[in-house]
């Protein structure tokens, strides 16, 4: 038996004493759960870490119940969804100095969610490509380089 991911939602944040309004939204990737309250800046955490944190454990407790159960993203009135957004941006336009240059560009440490949107940034595009070093590494950083002829994207 699967549990319901906006009522178990529901239900932690109540036990941690937030009121809120929570909508489901189907996203490409499973479902998104956009959270409405008074207290978002509480609820988002200093640079969204709360917010990750709800998402982990929600998600966590729902593939506790049913190993099939589809990946949850938890939003807080569009925060995350304008943060990504604004990431995207920010290296498309670094993309632009690798496109003019051919220098490489090495970002900012990232953790996996943010490195997963810029590497779908790029994934199709012709000219750059991303690329970050193995999991074992202690720092994850991601260069963005010219694609030489070899690396073109499949179409």
């Amino acid at each position: 038996m699967s549990l319901n991911p906006k009522d178990t939602l529901d239900t932690m944040l109540g036990h941690l004493g937030f009121v809120c309004e929570i909508k489901e939204f189907p996203h490409e990737h499973g479902l998104t759960l956009m959270i409405y309250t008074a207290e978002k800046e509480r609820l988002i955490g200093r640079n969204g870490a709360l917010l990750d944190d709800l998402q982990l454990l929600l998600n966590r407790t729902l593939q506790a119940k049913d190993k099939s159960a589809p990946k949850v993203q938890v939003d807080i009135e569009h925060w995350r969804e304008m943060k990504d957004d604004g990431l995207a941006q920010r290296v498309r336009q670094i993309a632009e100095i690798v496109r003019q240059t051919g220098r490489a560009y090495q970002l900012d440490p990232m953790n996996a969610y943010e490195r997963r949107i810029v590497h779908n940034a790029f994934a199709s595009d012709p000219e750059i490509q991303s690329w970050s070093p193995p999991d074992d590494a202690r720092l994850k950083r991601i260069t963005l380089r010219k694609r030489t002829q070899a690396q073109q994207p499949e179409a």
